[in-house]
């Protein structure tokens, strides 16, 4: 055995710990070589010679950190969240995100008198159906179909 290999184990085993928590004080390195038995071992242990280490554990400082800015409301948005196809943002939202837009634009064309108010009807309609996907789309389709109002 190297060292103080067989020492290590035997403190380790007699302090009921791992051997990396095993202090040795390296002033006295010589006496504890020539320690071989366990009461040796015991000896130097009630000396202070050879301790135990604490336990390492994982700091809860960063953990803490977050749980406050969290119960601010903080960190809760949109890029923090996983997991299904609409947890980022909810069917709901992006039905709303489509469809008052489009509406705001009907709403312009008709007051604008570009569209009748027979088509405005039936553009809403279509509208809430899910027949366009963006104002672009809702106006091509207004031109393939010449609904502008005739000048």
């Amino acid at each position: 055995m190297t060292g103080l290999t067989s020492q290590r184990r035997l403190a380790a085993q007699i302090l009921k710990i791992g051997q990396n928590r095993v202090w040795i004080d390296p002033e006295r390195i010589d006496d504890v070589e020539v320690a071989i038995t366990r009461e040796e071992i015991r000896k130097l242990i009630h000396e202070g010679v050879v301790k135990r280490l604490p336990e390492k554990g994982v700091s809860r400082a960063r953990a803490r950190i977050l749980h406050e800015k969290k119960k601010k409301g903080r960190r809760r948005g949109p890029g923090s969240r996983t997991s299904s196809l609409h947890a980022k943002i909810s069917k709901k939202e992006a039905w709303m995100k489509k469809i008052r837009p489009l509406r705001k634009r009907l709403r312009e064309l008709k007051t604008n008198r570009i569209i009748t108010v027979n088509t405005y009807r039936k553009m809403y309609k279509m509208s809430s159906s899910g027949r366009f996907d963006s104002i672009a789309d809702m106006e091509r389709y207004l031109k393939a179909h010449e609904l502008w109002r005739k000048r």
